[in-house]
C-alpha cells in the first residue's frame, strides 16, 4: 500500500511539472493581466487626462440630447453609467455600424459633468486597457477565446489541486511549512514556491472557479440547475412603445425608477431607441455586491413614465444569487478596495510560482 501510495505521488508530482511548464506561461497571463483589471477605471483615468474633471452634477437630458446630437446616425439605445462621484460621464454605444464583424466593440464615449460637452470618444479593445480586458477575458480571439480560456480553466484548477497533493505532508506539518533559512538554492526555491502557493491557495482557487464559470455562463447555468440550483429568467420586456407628442424627461424616468426600488442605487441608464421604447434602469439594492454592475433593473416606459416590469435580486433563487456573486468575486470589488488590492496582488502570485517552478525544474536537471 505505502509503494502504491508514493508512486502515486510521483505520479501527481510529474502532472503538476508537466501542467505548470506547459500552461504556467497562461496562468501568468491571466494573473497579472487580471491585476491590472481590479483598477482598470482608474488606470484609464490617469492614462487620459481629458476625462479627469470633477465639477458640475449630471443632467442625464442634456448628456442624451448631446449624445444624439454628435451621432445623428446612432439611433439606437444609449447607455449611461452612474458613478456616483463628481467627474465626467461615460456613456456607451453597442454595435456601432462602424465597427460591424467585431464581437464587441461598442463606442465608448465620455462627457463633461453636466452633459453638455463631448471630451473623449474611442472604441472598446482599441485602448490600453479594454486591450488588456479582452486579452484576459478571451485571449483576443473574441468569444471563441472565452469558451476556450473557460475549459482551460479547468486544467489551471487540474494544476493548483496537483500541487496541494504533491505538498502533502506525510510528517511533521511544522516542518513542511517551514523556510528553512541557508538551505541550499534548490532546497529554497521549493520553500519559496510551496509557501507561495499556500499563501494565495484559497484565493487562486476562487478566481480560477470563478473565472471558469464566467467564460462558461451556458455550462455553468446547466450544472446549476442540475443540482437544484435553477438561476432565474430575466423578464421578457416589449420594446413596443407609443411615443408621446412630448416625451418624457429622463429625470421623470429616473424618479419613476428610484420609487420603485426606493432603496436601491442608480448605476446604470440604459435609454430607448429615439423611435421610443422602455428605459432601464440598472440598480443595486442592498446585499448585491457588485457595485459597477448590480443585478436588479427597472424598465420604465419612456412615453409616460410607468414602471412596466421589475427585476429584484433580493428576490432571486439561489442559483441566480451564486452567479451575482461570480464577477464581484473575480475582481474583488466584494471586499471593496481592500479585496480590490488582495485580488491584485494575488495576481503577481502565479510569476512568483512559474518563476520558482522552472528554476527548480532546471536546477534537478543540472544537479
Amino acid at each position: 500500500m505505502q509503494i502504491r501510495g508514493d508512486r502515486l505521488r510521483r505520479a501527481v508530482r510529474a502532472l503538476h511539472l508537466w501542467l505548470g511548464l506547459g500552461i504556467g506561461g497562461l496562468l501568468v497571463l491571466l494573473g497579472l493581466t487580471g491585476s491590472v483589471l481590479t483598477f482598470y477605471p482608474e488606470l484609464d483615468a490617469l492614462l487620459h487626462p481629458d476625462i479627469r474633471v470633477e465639477a458640475g452634477a449630471p443632467d442625464w437630458d442634456r448628456a442624451l440630447n448631446t449624445v444624439r446630437q454628435a451621432y445623428p446616425e446612432k439611433q439606437g439605445p444609449w447607455r449611461f453609467e452612474v458613478t456616483g462621484k463628481p467627474g465626467a460621464i461615460p456613456a456607451r454605444y453597442y454595435n456601432p455600424p462602424e465597427r460591424a464583424g467585431h464581437d464587441f466593440r461598442p463606442m465608448m464615449v465620455w462627457l463633461s459633468p453636466d452633459g453638455s460637452q463631448l471630451l473623449r470618444r474611442d472604441y472598446w479593445g482599441e485602448y490600453a486597457v479594454t486591450f488588456i480586458y479582452d486579452l484576459h477575458y478571451r485571449l483576443l480571439l473574441g468569444e471563441t477565446g472565452g469558451t476556450v480560456l473557460g475549459w482551460l480553466g479547468f486544467v489551471l484548477l487540474a494544476l493548483l489541486l496537483s500541487g496541494i497533493w504533491a505538498w502533502w505532508p506525510k510528517g511533521s506539518w511544522r516542518k513542511a511549512l517551514r523556510l528553512k533559512p541557508g538551505a541550499h538554492p534548490h532546497r529554497s526555491l521549493r520553500d519559496w514556491h510551496k509557501l507561495t502557493g499556500l499563501s494565495g491557495l484559497v484565493f487562486l482557487l476562487i478566481l480560477t472557479v470563478t473565472g471558469i464559470m464566467l467564460a462558461l455562463p451556458e455550462e455553468s447555468d446547466t450544472v446549476l440547475a442540475s443540482i437544484g440550483l435553477p438561476v432565474d429568467p430575466m423578464p421578457h420586456v416589449h420594446s413596443a412603445s407609443t411615443p408621446s407628442v412630448q416625451p418624457v424627461s429622463v429625470v421623470h424616468i429616473v424618479r419613476a425608477g428610484r420609487a420603485a426600488l426606493p432603496q436601491a442605487r442608480l448605476a446604470w441608464i440604459e435609454t430607448p431607441p429615439e423611435q421610443g421604447g422602455h428605459f432601464r434602469l440598472r440598480m443595486q439594492v442592498p446585499g448585491d455586491p457588485s457595485f459597477r454592475f448590480p443585478h436588479s433593473y427597472v424598465w420604465v416606459d419612456s412615453g409616460s413614465a410607468k414602471v412596466v416590469a421589475i427585476h429584484d435580486a433580493r428576490q432571486a433563487r439561489t442559483g441566480s444569487t451564486i452567479n451575482n456573486w461570480l464577477h464581484p468575486l473575480h475582481d474583488g470589488s466584494a471586499g471593496g478596495l481592500t479585496g480590490r488590492i488582495l485580488v491584485a496582488l494575488c495576481g503577481l502570485l502565479p510569476s512568483i510560482l512559474f518563476v520558482t517552478g522552472v528554476l527548480r525544474w532546471r536546477s534537478r536537471r543540472q544537479g
